[in-house]
């Protein structure tokens, strides 16, 4: 027996279909507004009352169920105040309409930011100017900016240099790069214990592990004693990159080949999709 496919592809039923999609987009932003951020520890605190309300109505936990009903009631007051600086970061956001950026701006940025690190790197490294550069690209980094200066400034290879001078009040740490920005100076990485780094990399390698241990960051070292180039990302450590290894492995991260914008993606397949079905009718 064959499927009636025009009774699936119903008005009611596209209507439903774009009410998921837009569903979908919602709490995707809102998941990317909340990477990163405290909030993310807040909301695992929030599913677990939400877990313990559930197991004390099945058990008929009177008492518990009842305290669980007060926190969740006024945990809408409490969650608006908890998570203002987090709203109004996302209602700037969509005041300034950086929620849908394009893909070709994201990468005239990317290739900016990777000119600033190149001229920096090959200044640093044949003077050797130790350096500790990480961005951040999925993972939040938030924990570690707030362990050092932060500058909020734009990239240049001028700024990077001049940070990272010997004796200067910014040069002992790394330096974190978020959204384009220098977010930034003299911030403190987790070390790695690994027994796999080579004895004789010295704290900034082992940060620059760390870092790669606990997130997905892309972290650039500088060798102080060889002036070494290497870079360290998801556990896993580079060394001895020429100008020609970083510059292609830096596009290659920062720069992808195929991106197309995934919420136009969604709404055009969508749009093909029933075009596809609809269109013998018109």
């Amino acid at each position: 027996m064959g499927i009636d496919w025009s009774s699936l592809f119903t008005l009611h039923n596209l209507s439903n279909l774009i009410d998921i999609l837009v569903v979908w987009l919602i709490i995707y932003e809102l998941i990317m507004l909340l990477r990163g951020t405290r909030a993310v520890q807040l909301l695992r605190g929030i599913i677990v009352i939400i877990i313990a309300k559930i197991a004390s109505w099945y058990l008929g936990l009177t008492m518990v169920s009842w305290i669980l009903d007060q926190i969740i009631n006024w945990g809408v007051i409490g969650c608006i105040i908890i998570f203002q600086p987090e709203i109004r970061r996302g209602l700037e956001k969509l005041g300034r309409g950086s929620v849908f950026r394009s893909t070709q701006n994201q990468d005239e940025k990317a290739e900016k930011m990777i000119k600033a690190l190149d001229g920096a790197i090959q200044y640093m490294s044949k003077r050797r100017i130790g350096a500790l550069i990480t961005i951040q690209m999925h993972t939040g980094l938030e924990e570690y900016i707030e362990t050092g200066i932060k500058l909020d400034a734009d990239i240049s290879s001028q700024l990077l240099i001049n940070i990272f001078i010997p004796n200067t009040p910014l040069h002992d740490g790394a330096v974190i790069i978020k959204d384009d920005k220098i977010a930034a100076a003299a911030a403190y990485l987790p070390l790695s214990q690994s027994n796999l780094i080579p004895k004789e990399l010295g704290t900034r390698h082992r940060a620059a592990v760390g870092i790669s241990e606990v997130s997905d960051a892309l972290t650039i070292v500088i060798s102080e004693e060889t002036g070494e180039v290497s870079i360290t990302r998801n556990n896993e450590l580079l060394r001895g990159m020429t100008q020609e290894d970083y510059l292609k492995y830096l596009r290659s991260q920062l720069i992808p080949r195929e991106h197309p914008d995934q919420h136009q993606t969604i709404v055009t397949r969508a749009i093909s999709f029933f075009q596809k079905h609809f269109g013998g009718d018109k």
